[in-house]
């Protein structure tokens, strides 16, 4: 344990409630937490940890092997666990019902360890559980973790209001440059060596022109006067979190925002993540998800048609391949014949432009597949560090194996994610060259499958189906459109050439295998494969545009002594795919690289969230994509293990947004570190709020003189004995913060599993709570159809509540998205059709949370209280079929019902008439029409149903 740990848990245990503890990101909060818990004795009573990610599980879970309880224990089996005086994951949805329920002692609860404490609000379900075990606990401690200090400065006065509604009153910061942690971690540092490689001209390019466009967006939405302008600056545009700030400031106004900002907000994350993979992946990886950016975005982005945004697809595009006439200005194949395919094809089409196949205007693929600069430099690191070890071992410095001096061990390199793990680890072992031509291979056998897919008949009619963008034919055809505009024919011809030749290329040596066995077999076939070559030189002779790859020199200051081997491939073009026939020319580079495999190396994925340093010990770190956590990690390691040598190489693009994210990131945490500081000598805690909070009523404030004095009008001022509310809540309703919003204003929860609505307010009222978004899902896949009508079948007050963010405006649509007709996809045309449909729905709006909580104690005024036996059985069929509490069938005879409203002559109006005078189907048959005229209303109607009976039916004689 590194001391300032230490220093941080006698801090907590100093107070017998608990704190929040904020510390930076990296420095150990899993080991932190896991010393806590060493220090429980099973007397006390149980531990319970909440809110946990995976990830956190395993790492404070390495030595301890925690249990988790989760719902599929059974209540009795939860019960010996509660009580059993450990340490436990648990959900909040499993404690909270179990809370509410009874179910759990508080009593033999110690304390509750809450992680990622910067997720936690006042109404989340987390506080809802500190509040109830508060309230008859009060013995009982919390402790609240988060490493996120800059998610704590989001909002206002966000850690006052966490500490409040957790009860607690100290707030503990241990930032990087706290004194205890800056001189444990900069006591024994590593040896650091800082590698700033040079990216190239296209990269550069590229970078410059992502900024150009990241700058332009940033400029149009500045225009829009919406949104901050503090934070719309382009190093904040390169975090995560630029978008939940930019999202947050517009929420409140989404609904009437235009089309073009909205799609800004999203542009602008498309930006940065292409200025995050620039440095991340390599050049094919890159252009292959610029081609699917342009074929899905380029109907309806901002960026595409910025002034800088060509550069990006250009530059690209140079990184893999350069397509345009050769030096000498003809082409790579046979000149002579170059006269002779002109002849034919005017002869075969006259539209055929001359200068496309004249002999001047030689058209060529070169394949340029530039290398990342990373690659060589991070094969010289491990060259390097294998002949430092081999020195060591020759005048006989090394140490026995696994000794704290060794430093020709382990060596760790760290990646951002697993797709550039898997490529490092194919680089080191096959080549660097290997790895960009299977890139490029897997490229272009992707435009063949995207070829090979089923196309739209352009004979289609055009008229719209009345779903507009939703029929899926608008989108296709403009990204077909996009993409043939911004790549010419010609191109796209000579790329799905190559791809045809690759693909067939591959099927051969499939072929090749498979006859392996048979030496005859195989032998013939190869014989024909070179007959059949040389008939198609003769007739390729023709071709006019060749295709050539070649790698180019390396960036770097080294050279490479390249071997090039010239092959010649042949393509069968279908005139169909393509106007080319092309004889294809690869020049493989194969370069004398040492493929020796580095048994050390071990590939990390910091996404992963996985700690690894203490289980592989290395010796060299190499840290491909610096990250400031993984920096901090390194940081620990090292000063739990003084006495290692480890040494450390950062890799970073000179000049790049790497290394300003980097930098900015740092800054950002300081920053949010000092605004902490000043926020915490500013608090103000309530010294009493234990007894001014806690408790099941505390939310009910105290009634005014006026109200007392109303009071005594009635019955001399004696006070009437207080009804507690009750609302049977479903269990599923737990992932939301109403049932603590209802709880904080006094009304008593009742967890129950229901079978229809979710709320239970009295015996007669079912309410199906609905937010925004789960609206629209809910009408999209049908299931609010089905709720409401369960809703109608069962209860006599169906309501649909439609509930809305307290942060955002109350309204459902901006007045120009309101039509006057109804169409398939209007929500307002849905809600009017859904209203029509059951007549007994109510629908009831509410601007928030808290709004909801009082229409609820408005609709039970006057209601008796919800008995919970029943409205668990209700909806639930019985073995005989019949649903609990059917009220629109009175005879329980759904089906029955639904017949007769569907004969000639029945209506909504006399229906229920015909269903008094009749016990069942059989008995209507049978009425004489004088009787059918009393109960139908008239004798019309009486007429058309009878006819309907004995009319006689058509026999196939």
């Amino acid at each position: 344990m590194v001391q300032f740990h230490e220093h941080i848990i006698s801090d907590l245990l100093e107070d017998p409630i608990g704190g929040v503890v904020v510390v930076s990101a990296g420095l150990g909060l899993p080991k932190l937490i896991s010393s806590l818990l060493s220090l429980h004795d099973p007397s006390q009573g149980s531990v319970l940890i909440l809110n946990a990610s995976p990830s956190q599980k395993n790492s404070i879970d390495i030595d301890s092997h925690l249990s988790s309880i989760t719902s599929d224990l059974p209540s009795h089996h939860r019960l010996s666990f509660y009580t059993s005086g450990g340490i436990f994951f648990i959900t909040p949805r499993i404690l909270i019902v179990d809370l509410l329920t009874q179910r759990l002692p508080t009593t033999s609860i110690a304390g509750i360890i809450l992680l990622n404490a910067h997720s936690l609000s006042d109404t989340s379900t987390e506080a809802f559980i500190v509040r109830i075990m508060r309230s008859s606990n009060r013995s009982l401690y919390v402790r609240a973790f988060s490493d996120r200090p800059h998610a704590m400065v989001s909002g206002f006065a966000k850690a006052e209001r966490l500490l409040k509604c957790l009860f607690l009153r100290k707030l503990h910061l241990w930032p990087r440059f706290q004194v205890y942690v800056s001189q444990n971690l900069e006591r024994d540092p590593p040896e650091v060596v800082d590698i700033r490689v040079s990216m190239s001209p296209y990269m550069i390019g590229i970078q410059k022109a992502v900024i150009e466009v990241m700058d332009a967006c940033l400029k149009e939405m500045r225009k829009t006067n919406k949104v901050d302008v503090e934070d719309l600056t382009v190093e904040n545009g390169l975090f995560k979190s630029f978008d939940e700030i930019v999202r947050r400031q517009l929420d409140p106004i989404w609904h009437t925002l235009g089309k073009k900002t909205k799609q800004l907000v999203s542009d602008l994350k498309t930006l940065r993540k292409l200025l995050d993979y620039l440095s991340r992946y390599d050049a094919v990886t890159y252009l292959k998800y610029l081609d699917s950016l342009r074929a899905s975005e380029s109907f309806r982005s901002v960026w595409i048609f910025a002034e800088s945004s060509y550069k990006i697809f250009e530059y690209a595009k140079k990184r893999v391949y350069h397509f345009g006439q050769s030096e000498s200005g003809k082409s790579i194949g046979v000149s002579r014949t170059t006269s002779t395919r002109k002849r034919k094809l005017d002869e075969k089409n006259k539209d055929v432009d001359d200068s496309s196949v004249s002999a001047s205007s030689g058209l060529i693929l070169k394949e340029i597949l530039e290398e990342p600069p990373k690659w060589k430099v991070l094969r010289d690191i491990l060259v390097e560090i294998q002949k430092e070890g081999q020195k060591q071992s020759m005048a006989g410095q090394e140490e026995i194996h696994g000794s704290q001096g060794d430093l020709n061990g382990i060596v760790l390199v760290a990646c951002k994610d697993e797709h550039s793990c898997m490529q490092l680890q194919d680089c080191i072992t096959k080549g660097h060259h290997k790895v960009m031509q299977e890139e490029w291979e897997k490229y272009l056998l992707s435009k063949v499958e995207l070829q090979a897919l089923p196309k739209y008949d352009k004979k289609k009619p055009k008229a719209p189906k009345g779903f507009g963008v939703l029929d899926g034919v608008i989108p296709s055809v403009s990204g077909q459109k996009a993409e043939v505009s911004s790549i010419s024919k010609p191109e796209n011809d000579a790329l799905m050439a190559a791809a045809y030749e690759i693909s067939k290329q591959a099927k051969k040596d499939t072929d090749v295998k498979d006859g392996g066995a048979n030496e005859e077999h195989a032998k013939g076939k190869k014989n024909g494969r070179k007959n059949k070559r040389q008939m198609i030189d003769k007739t390729d002779r023709e071709c006019e545009t060749s295709i050539q790859s070649e790698t180019p020199h390396s960036k770097q200051k080294e050279t490479v002594n390249d071997q090039h081997l010239s092959t010649a491939g042949h393509l069968l073009g279908d005139a169909s795919e393509s106007n080319y026939r092309c004889v294809l020319q690869k020049h493989d580079n194969q370069g004398p690289e040492n493929n020796s495999a580095f048994s050390s190396v071990h590939f990390h994925a910091l996404e992963s969230n996985q700690s690894l340093l203490d289980i592989l010990q290395p010796s060299v770190i190499i840290v491909y994509h610096p990250d400031i956590a993984f920096v901090r990690e390194i940081e620990i390691y090292k000063s739990e293990n003084p006495l290692k040598r480890l040494k450390v190489y950062f890799l970073f693009y000179e000049d790049s947004t790497e290394v300003q994210k980097f930098d900015a990131s740092v800054r950002r945490e300081n920053g949010a570190f000092e605004s902490l500081i000043r926020q915490k000598s500013l608090m103000m805690i309530p010294v009493c709020q234990d007894e001014q909070f806690l408790g099941v009523n505390s939310s009910q404030e105290p009634q005014s003189i006026a109200a007392q004095n109303v009071i005594t009008r009635k019955a001399g001022g004696r006070k009437e004995a207080e009804k507690e509310m009750q609302i049977i809540v479903d269990m599923r309703e737990f992932m939301s913060s109403l049932p603590n919003v209802l709880h904080q204003k006094g009304m008593r929860i009742i967890p129950v599993t229901l079978e229809v609505g979710d709320y239970i307010v009295s015996p007669l009222i079912c309410v199906e709570r609905k937010s925004i978004q789960d609206l629209f899902g809910s009408f999209s896949s049908g299931r609010l159809y089905h709720q409401v009508e369960m809703m109608s079948r069962c209860y006599r007050i169906p309501v649909l509540l439609i509930e809305f963010s307290q942060d955002k405006s109350f309204s459902f649509q901006s007045a120009s998205e309101i039509g006057d007709d109804v169409t398939p996809n209007s929500i307002m045309s849905k809600l009017s059709l859904l209203v029509l449909h059951f007549p007994r729905l109510r629908i009831v709006w509410s601007r928030s949370l808290h709004a909801t909580a009082e229409i609820f104690a408005m609709l039970k005024a006057n209601q008796d209280e919800p008995d919970v036996g029943k409205a668990i059985r209700i909806g639930v069929p019985s073995e005989d079929g019949i649903i609990e509490n059917d009220i629109r069938a009175e005879n329980l005879n759904t089906s029955a019902v639904e017949f007769l409203r569907r004969l000639p002559g029945i209506t909504d109006s006399n229906y229920r008439s015909v269903m008094d005078g009749c016990k069942n189907l059989a008995e209507v048959v049978q009425l004489p029409m004088e009787k059918l005229a009393v109960l139908m209303g008239g004798h019309k109607a009486a007429k058309t149903l009878r006819d309907f009976l004995d009319a006689k039916y058509p026999t196939l004689l």
